[in-house]
């Protein structure tokens, strides 16, 4: 025989099931169970505290890339299609004929491209506007940038990226549509945009156009390291020396 004995003074107390009388919640106070007539309630939970967002500078997004503009940078980031190939078009010429018109040099530009995926198209496109700017341009590389973007990478006479930044070589996709005879007029056009892209990069690594094709369709990668040796960038982003403090491994 099993002899059970009730603890005096135990919470919460056991009461028996009673057909009719609504049972005990599991969890008191707990959001989505409701409160039994005559349980205690749970303690008030504390306020969430606000979230801090990061705010629009004076302007808004437009406003950060006329700063940004004036002191000759220049961003590309996420999908370069048509429109985004024309804005960024005529910024760089923009800063090209301000430089050549103030008749303090060819200033340098610096274009940050950053997680850039680029169309075919409109590669090409800022690829013939970097071919005939008057003044140096530097890019620099941050995030992702693959397929026809490394185009516009390519591009550029200065070429660096930041120690993060992620190089992929994939060839170039389109869709086709129409008739046949459209269909077959799209893909020798495709062909020879692609060959154009791989011919650049190819003049820049110096590597053979074959194995920049073949490295495309097996969608190789590259870290920034990988990068300098394969020739598309030439250093790597670096955090400048703190004023007066030696760089490391230097004789004192």
């Amino acid at each position: 025989m099993t002899a059970h004995a009730h603890i005096r003074g135990s919470w919460p107390p056991e009461v028996p099931d009673i057909p009719g009388r609504p049972g005990r919640p599991d969890t008191p106070g707990r959001p989505g169970y409701p409160l039994t007539p005559g349980w205690p309630s749970p303690p008030p939970l504390d306020p969430v505290p606000p979230t801090r967002v990061w705010l629009q500078p004076p302007g808004g997004p437009d406003g950060l890339y006329e700063r940004l503009l004036t002191q000759r940078i220049v961003l590309a980031s996420g999908v370069l299609d048509d429109d985004a190939a024309a804005r960024l078009s005529a910024q760089l010429l923009t800063l090209d004929a301000e430089s050549v018109d103030s008749g303090d040099g060819f200033k340098p530009i610096r274009l940050e491209l950053q997680n850039l995926r680029a169309e075919l198209p409109a590669a090409l496109t800022v690829m013939g506007i970097l071919d005939v700017l008057r003044v140096p341009v530097h890019a620099c590389v941050s995030g992702e940038i693959s397929g026809p973007g490394l185009g516009v990478l390519a591009s550029c006479p200065r070429r660096s990226g930041y120690p993060n930044a992620i190089f992929v070589l994939i060839e170039p996709k389109l869709t086709y549509h129409g008739t046949v005879t459209a269909v077959t007029a799209q893909e020798q056009q495709l062909t020879r945009m692609v060959d154009t892209l791989y011919f650049r990069l190819a003049e820049v690594t110096g590597r053979e156009v074959d194995q920049i094709r073949d490295d495309a369709r097996r969608g190789r990668s590259l870290t920034t390291a990988q990068a300098i040796g394969y020739g598309l960038i030439q250093t790597q982003e670096t955090h400048p020396a703190h004023p007066g403090r030696r760089p490391s491994g230097t004789a004192g």
